[in-house]
């Protein structure tokens, strides 16, 4: 892909993201690429998905009923049809200000796959949950004794791949288990892995965000799962 003018489909899973959603597209609009935008709408109980189809700048993507982040993202995969894939997410807590610097590495020709990062670089950080640092880090360094490598923040939510590459990866989870599932896929299949460091909004609990402890654990079992499991 070096020296050309890929183009970019942007998945963003959605949950009750109707305060933040338009906000998104904003911000994603200001991107200096043709983007193909796909709001999946994980069966929101608000406004979510009419906002975003009046907008008209995305295409929405309807699950009846909640399945999750996992599940939202593979509907989004499957969907698209760009160069690139990214992963969005619909509250803000990521700036679509970063995606030129994450999504430069795949531009280039030199990587098959992107993570951003929380946890190098001087980029603007709100304070961390101290649970979820302390479990962010705990993942990074299961990831990197099972798998051999140096990832410094698994369970990031920015994450670029080849469109080829990712539409070509059997994905099963429907959860948050999507993060350390398609982790442990691409660094079995030896990939070109780089990290950029990224900015951070986080949200509390009280904001609205949604992963707990619990898929903390669900991840560690993901982590060992995949790495003794089939390939495919």
């Amino acid at each position: 892909m070096p020296n050309a003018d890929p183009t970019v489909s942007v998945i963003v899973p959605a949950k009750d993201e109707a305060r933040t959603i338009v906000a998104v597209l904003d911000r994603l609009s200001e991107l200096p690429w043709p983007l193909e935008i796909l709001v999946v709408d994980d069966g929101s109980t608000d406004e979510t998905a009419a906002l975003v189809e009046a907008d008209g700048r995305a295409r929405v993507l309807r699950h009846d009923v909640n399945r999750g982040k996992g599940a939202a993202v593979r509907t989004g995969i499957a969907a698209s049809t760009g160069d690139i894939v990214v992963v969005q997410d619909a509250d803000l807590e990521y700036d679509p200000a970063d995606l030129p610097k994450l999504l430069e590495p795949l531009r280039k020709g030199v990587a098959d796959v992107v993570y951003g990062t929380r946890l190098r670089g001087g980029e603007p950080q709100r304070a961390h949950l101290f649970w979820h640092y302390l479990g962010n880090r705990f993942l990074s360094l299961l990831t990197n004794v099972l798998y051999n490598t140096t990832i410094s923040d698994m369970e990031v939510g920015y994450k670029a791949f080849r469109g080829e590459l990712i539409r070509s990866i059997p994905l099963v989870s429907d959860d948050f288990r999507f993060e350390p599932e398609i982790t442990a896929k691409v660094l079995r299949r030896g990939v070109r892995l780089y990290e950029v460091p990224i900015s951070y909004y986080g949200r509390t609990y009280d904001e609205g965000k949604k992963i707990t402890w619990v898929d903390g654990f669900h991840a560690v079992g993901a982590l060992v799962r995949f790495r003794f499991g089939p390939t495919r």
